[in-house]
């Protein structure tokens, strides 16, 4: 259980990296910290990067946007998602 004034501690103090911090400052988990933040909806979980520092996109994305680009049928585009994404990548980017 929170109180108000831990509540406000958090509200003002969370910056997004700081969840340790505040777990210590307060003598609760982690996890708690997360859920209560959570539970205010003022957690923001950390975005995913791929090694290259770009949002992850599937193969199944890469094709839909390539058939939307070139104004074709996705159906009628099956079995493309098994193509390298490299590949993929490089018909979206010259179309």
């Amino acid at each position: 259980m929170y109180t108000k004034e831990e509540e406000k501690l958090l509200r003002d103090n969370y910056t997004g990296s700081n969840v340790d911090d505040l777990a210590m400052a307060l003598n609760k988990s982690r996890r708690s910290i997360i859920g209560k933040l959570s539970r205010m909806g003022v957690y923001q979980k950390k975005v995913y990067l791929t090694k290259r520092n770009e949002i992850p996109i599937t193969k199944l994305e890469l094709v839909a946007l390539f058939a939307e680009k070139k104004s074709l049928e996705i159906e009628k585009l099956e079995g493309l998602d098994k193509a390298p994404k490299a590949v993929l990548k490089y018909l979206l980017e010259k179309c």
